[in-house]
């Protein structure tokens, strides 16, 4: 028998406030460390990780075989912080089959989401709870806090897409946010 095919339906509670997720559910937890040559600024870069490594975003995933015809979903919790003047924000990646599409819907606090095109096309989408964003096949997509309490949101994604992560640490994301005169400003990568 087909196990992928035959498995059984189930249900989760996701916990809005935590960002938790009951069981069954699989933690990954990245701190600065784990971001070394992401941040534009270097030097804070380096100075923020020489008095703590904190950590900036956990993400809850809830396992299903990674093949097609399954969604995969999870919760990613992205702590407040910065790097210097840069919002703590996740790796960002392509997905590894480039034409599988993502959405995510904000449960609470303050982020945004940017996206990108490998020819040079950027966005970036205001995310507050209740917002929900579809990131299209092709677009890269990163997502930061800029708010003062933990941003909060579920991601559902086809099982087989997969995480191209190395483009991102080989070419840079081209569009940031840093906080300028205390709110967040997107600007776009040269």
């Amino acid at each position: 028998m087909n196990q992928e095919r035959f498995m059984e339906p189930f249900s989760v509670n996701i916990d809005f406030d935590t960002g938790r997720v009951s069981a069954p559910a699989r933690l990954i937890t990245r701190s600065l460390s784990n971001l070394e040559g992401f941040f534009h600024d270097g030097e804070a870069y380096k100075t923020l990780l020489a008095d703590h490594d904190p950590v900036l975003y956990q993400v809850h995933e809830i396992p299903v075989p990674n093949a097609e015809g399954h969604l995969l979903s999870c919760t990613t919790l992205i702590y407040p912080g910065k790097v210097g003047r840069e919002y703590f924000f996740t790796k960002g990646h392509f997905h590894t089959i480039e034409n599988r599409a993502e959405i995510y819907t904000c449960l609470r606090g303050e982020g945004y989401l940017l996206m990108a095109t490998r020819d040079g096309e950027s966005r970036a989408v205001h995310m507050k709870p209740g917002i929900s964003a579809y990131i299209p096949p092709y677009w890269s997509h990163r997502t930061l806090n800029c708010g003062s309490e933990p941003f909060i949101f579920h991601g559902v994604w086809p099982a087989d897409a997969g995480h191209d992560y190395d483009s991102i640490v080989d070419h840079g994301f081209p569009v940031r946010v840093f906080e300028e005169n205390g709110k967040p400003v997107v600007r776009k990568e040269n």
